[in-house]
C-alpha cells in the first residue's frame, strides 16, 4: 500500500479523487495513535505517539489498533495515572529512554545538546516504527504552580524557541516528525480544556507566541498542536487568526495544525479555522466534519486543502522510514547521564562543601526514601516506561568504594506516627556524620497533567526534615526533585543545594558525579524562584475564575516581573553556580547604532581564573535606557556555553538581532523598532553584569502614534505631519489662515476628550463624516510614507 502511495506523490489529486466520507476519514485520526489509511488510494497509516523526553509506545493502543470507547478509557488511565505508578500501571508499554524533563533540561542552555537528544529520539522512534513524536512542549512557564511545567523549557520564550528548534532538527533530521505544542497559552491545567487565558495582545505577541515564532521559523516542524483552551474568548483548535493568520501567513508555517487529544469543540469550525487533524478518532465529530462537506457548511476545496497537508505529511513520514534503525540503550543512558551533569543546577554551595572528598568526608549518610526510589519524571502524557534506572544510593555508594562509610535512614514518611520516629532515627545518625546528603522531592502527585500544584513547599514531613537535620549537623546537602520552583524556607541553615528538577532514569548516576566532583556542574535556572507563593507574578489573578483567567501581568512574566517591581527573589532566573570562578572583561560592539535588519555583534573576554575546568553560560540582556513605552528592566537576547580550561581565557561573542529588540505596537499590528539607547549588560545571570555597553537604536517609526477619531489633541499637535494635516483641514472648512488654524489647534492642546469632540465644543463646528474619515486616512498614509523614507 505504501509504495504506491509514495510513488504516486500527487497529493491535491488524491484528496481530489476522495468521498467526503474518504475526506473526512483522512482529517480524523484512526483509533488513538494513527491516521487513517485508504485502501483504495492506496494510502497508508502513519504512526504518532507521545514523548517530550521520551518515547511513550503503548503496545495495546498501538499494536492491537483498539478503537472507539476503549481507546478514551485508555486515554483518560493516560492522562491521571501518577509517574510513580507508571512500571506497574503500563507494563504493556515498550520501554525507552527516560532522558531528562523539560524544566531540567533547559538548564543545560545546550542547543547542540538539544539536536543531539532530538536525535537519540528520533532512533528510538524509528526503531519502534513511530512517525510523528508529539513534543517538543514550550508553553512558557508563566507560575510555577502549573502542573505540566515539568515539560516546559522556561519563564522566557527566546531559551524556549532556542531548545525546541534544537530537538526538533535533531529529530526532524533524523526522519521523525515534531509537534510543536500547545499552542498557546496552556499556561495552568486549571479546567484546562474550557479556560479562556485572556491575554493583552502585546504580551501575547512578546512572550507567549514569540518562542512557537522562533521554533517554527528556525525548524519547520513537520505540525503544530493547537492547546486546549480558550485564547480571547475563541477555543484555540477553531481560531482562525491564531492558525490561519499567525502561523501560517505571518509565520510561514508549512506543515499539519493537529489537534490536541478530544480537544475540538466544533469539528467544522476547527476545519475552516486551519486545524487539519482531529486525533484521536471521533465518530461524531467524523460524521458532523462529513455532513458540513456535504452540506457546503465546509467548502470542498478547504476540505481538500487540509488533507493535502495530511497526505503530504504521511508521504514524508511513510518515505523516511528506517526500521532497520539501531539503538545502543547502554549508550542513550549514557547520554541521559550526561544530559542529567549538563542540566543540573547547584544554587548554593557554602565554604565549598562540595564537591565531597574522602580527605574530609570519613562518614556519609544519607537521608530520604528519593536515595533508594528516585523521582525522575512527571505525570500524564508525556510519561516514559525507562529502559533502566539508576538508584542515587547506588552511585554513591561506587564514589564511596571502601574510603567512605555510607549509613542510610528513611528521615520521612506517609504517617505522622512514623514520621516522627523516622525523623529522629536520620537526627541521631547525623549527629555523628562528616555530611548528611538529603534527597527530598516536591508534593506527590501534583506533579503533572490535569492538575496544579498547591503549594511551592516540598512533600509533607520534607521541610522539616531538613530543618531537624540542620539542627544536628551544620553540613546538611539537600537535593531536590521537582517540577517547577519551590520556597526554601531552610535555605540560611544548610550547606548545600543540588537541583535536579526531574532528571530522568540517569538521574542517579548524574548527581552522583557532580557531588563527587567527577563532573563540575554548570546549569542554570531557566525560571526565577521565588522566596513566597505570593511573589509570583499574576498571583492575584490566577486561576481565574467563571472559566476567565485574566494573564494580569502583562509583558512583566517571570523574571521581568520580579525585576520591574524591585522583588528580591529566592535565586534570580538564569542564576548556577560551579566548583570554577570565571572573570568578564573587555566589553566591545562593532557597531554603534542599530537600525531595522541590522545587527550587533558584542565581544568579551571570559577567563577561567580556578585551577578547575568548567563551563560557563554567559548572558546577554538589553535595557531601554528611556521609553514611551512599558518595558521590562533587562530581556535576554542571547546566550552561549563556553568550557574553559584552568587559566584560559576567551574572546566571546554575542549577536543580538534589531529584529530582537522590537516591541509589538497594537496600534499598528506590528512590529516595531523603537528609537533610543540601549544598554547591552553581559554576566552570569539576570541580576548580575560586570559587563555593559551602549549602542543607539536608529528608527523612525513609531515615533508618532497613528490617528483615529479618539486621539486626543496633545498627540496630534506633537506630530508635525499630524498637525501640518489638521492645519490643513481647518484652513478649508473653516476659511481660516493657516496661523490662525495653528493658534485653534494649540488652544485645544489641554482638552483629553478626542480632538474631533474637542473640535466639536470648542468652536461649536461639526464636520461631515467622510470629511473626517479622509483626514484620518489621509494623515495616517503620510505618516507612514515619511517613516519608510
Amino acid at each position: 500500500m505504501s509504495t504506491a502511495f509514495i510513488q504516486q506523490g500527487e497529493f491535491l489529486s488524491l484528496a481530489k479523487a476522495m468521498t467526503p466520507e474518504e475526506l473526512g476519514d483522512i482529517l480524523s485520526g484512526h483509533g488513538m495513535w494513527k491516521t487513517e489509511a485508504n485502501v483504495r488510494l492506496g494510502i497508508p497509516h502513519m504512526i504518532m505517539t507521545d514523548g517530550t523526553y521520551g518515547v511513550r509506545y503503548s503496545i495495546q493502543q498501538i499494536e492491537q489498533d483498539e478503537k472507539g470507547g476503549q481507546d478514551f478509557e485508555a486515554f483518560l488511565n493516560v492522562v491521571n495515572q501518577r509517574a510513580k505508578d507508571v512500571e506497574v500501571a503500563w507494563g504493556t508499554m515498550r520501554p525507552a529512554t527516560c532522558f531528562p524533563n523539560g524544566s531540567s533540561f533547559a538548564c543545560s542552555w545546550d542547543v547542540e545538546l538539544a539536536a543531539t537528544l532530538g536525535d537519540a529520539l528520533g532512533k528510538e522512534c524509528q526503531r519502534l516504527g513511530v512517525n510523528l513524536l508529539l513534543g517538543p512542549g514550550i508553553n512558557i512557564r508563566r507560575t510555577p504552580l502549573g502542573g505540566r511545567s515539568y515539560e516546559y523549557y522556561s519563564e522566557d520564550p527566546l531559551i524556549s524557541g532556542e531548545i525546541a528548534t534544537g530537538v526538533i532538527n535533531g529529530l526532524q533530521q533524523r526522519g521523525v516528525g515534531a509537534s510543536l505544542k500547545h499552542f498557546a497559552c496552556n499556561n495552568s491545567e486549571v479546567e484546562r480544556t474550557s479556560m479562556d487565558s485572556i491575554v493583552e495582545e502585546r504580551a501575547l505577541r512578546e512572550i507567549y507566541l514569540r518562542g512557537f515564532e522562533r521554533a517554527v521559523k528556525q525548524s519547520q516542524p513537520w505540525t503544530v498542536m493547537s492547546s486546549y483552551n480558550r485564547l480571547n474568548g475563541v477555543h484555540t483548535a477553531e481560531n482562525s487568526w491564531l492558525l490561519n493568520d499567525v502561523l501560517r501567513s505571518e509565520w510561514g508555517f508549512e506543515g499539519v495544525v493537529v489537534a490536541d487529544w478530544h480537544g475540538i469543540k466544533d469539528r467544522p469550525a476547527s476545519l475552516l479555522a486551519g486545524n487539519d487533524l482531529d486525533m484521536p478518532e471521533s465518530e461524531t465529530r467524523k460524521a458532523s466534519l462529513i455532513n458540513a462537506i456535504k452540506s457546503g457548511e465546509v467548502p470542498r476545496e478547504e476540505a481538500e486543502r487540509s488533507a493535502e497537508r495530511i497526505l503530504s505529511l504521511v508521504h514524508r513520514a511513510k518515505s523516511a522510514e528506517r526500521p532497520e534503525t539501531q539503538v545502543d540503550v547502554d549508550a542513550h543512558h549514557a547520554l541521559a547521564r550526561k544530559m542529567v551533569a549538563e542540566s543540573i543546577v547547584l544554587l548554593k554551595n557554602e565554604n565549598q562543601t562540595l564537591p565531597l572528598e574522602a580527605t574530609r568526608c570519613r562518614q556519609l549518610l544519607i537521608v530520604g526514601e528519593g536515595a533508594k526510589k528516585p523521582v525522575i519524571q512527571g505525570s500524564g502524557c508525556a510519561t516514559t516506561t525507562p529502559t533502566r534506572v539508576d538508584i542515587p544510593y547506588d552511585e554513591i555508594l561506587r564514589y564511596c568504594g571502601d574510603t567512605i562509610a555510607v549509613n542510610w535512614c528513611q528521615g520521612a514518611g506517609d504517617e505522622f506516627t512514623d514520621e516522627q520516629a523516622l525523623r529522629a532515627e536520620a537526627c541521631t545518625a547525623a549527629q555523628s556524620a562528616d555530611y548528611v546528603v538529603v534527597f527530598v522531592n516536591s508534593e506527590d502527585g501534583y506533579d503533572g497533567e490535569g492538575s496544579d500544584r498547591r503549594t511551592l513547599g516540598l512533600q509533607h514531613g520534607h521541610d522539616a526534615l531538613i530543618s531537624a537535620l540542620a539542627a544536628v549537623n551544620d553540613r546538611v546537602i539537600v537535593v531536590l526533585a521537582n517540577p517547577d520552583a519551590v520556597v526554601m524556607p531552610w535555605l540560611d541553615r544548610v550547606s548545600a543545594v543540588v537541583e535536579t528538577f526531574y532528571a530522568g532514569q540517569a538521574m542517579g548516576g548524574g548527581v552522583a558525579d557532580v557531588l563527587f566532583g567527577a563532573v563540575n556542574p554548570c546549569g542554570k535556572l531557566t525560571v526565577t524562584f521565588p522566596q513566597r507563593i505570593d511573589y509570583i507574578p499574576g498571583w492575584h489573578s490566577y486561576p481565574g475564575e467563571n472559566g476567565r483567567h485574566y494573564y494580569s501581568e502583562g509583558i512583566f512574566v517571570g523574571y521581568r516581573w520580579y525585576d520591574i517591581r524591585k522583588v528580591e527573589p529566592l535565586f534570580p532566573f538564569g542564576f548556577g553556580l560551579s566548583y570554577s570562578q570565571f572573570t568578564y572583561s573587555d566589553i566591545a560592539l562593532d557597531v554603534q547604532s542599530l537600525r531595522e535588519d541590522d545587527t550587533v555583534n558584542v565581544s568579551f573576554t571570559l577567563k577561567n581564573t580556578s585551577t578547575r575546568a568548567g563551563k560557563e553560560i554567559c548572558q546577554l540582556y538589553s535595557h531601554y535606557d528611556t521609553s514611551k513605552r512599558a518595558r521590562a528592566v533587562q530581556e535576554l537576547r542571547a546566550f552561549s556555553k563556553v568550557d574553559l580550561q584552568p587559566g584560559e581565557a576567551r574572546r566571546i561573542t554575542l549577536a543580538v538581532s534589531a529584529d530582537d529588540l522590537r516591541y509589538y505596537d497594537t496600534g499598528r499590528q506590528q512590529w516595531i523598532l523603537e528609537e533610543g539607547q540601549i544598554t547591552l549588560s553581559v554576566g552570569p545571570n539576570s541580576r548580575e553584569f560586570p559587563l555593559q555597553a551602549e549602542v543607539k537604536c536608529l528608527s523612525d517609526v513609531a515615533r508618532y502614534r497613528l490617528i483615529s477619531r479618539d486621539t486626543q489633541p496633545i498627540f496630534v499637535l506633537e506630530n508635525p505631519v499630524a498637525r501640518e494635516a489638521f492645519t490643513r483641514f481647518l484652513q478649508a472648512q473653516l476659511s481660516v489662515s493657516a496661523p490662525d488654524a495653528d493658534r485653534m489647534l494649540e488652544h485645544c492642546k489641554n482638552s483629553f476628550f478626542s480632538i474631533f469632540t474637542t473640535f466639536d465644543r470648542r468652536f461649536r463646528q461639526r464636520f461631515a463624516e467622510a470629511d473626517i474619515e479622509q483626514l484620518i486616512v489621509t494623515v495616517n498614509r503620510a505618516i507612514i510614507e515619511r517613516e519608510t523614507q
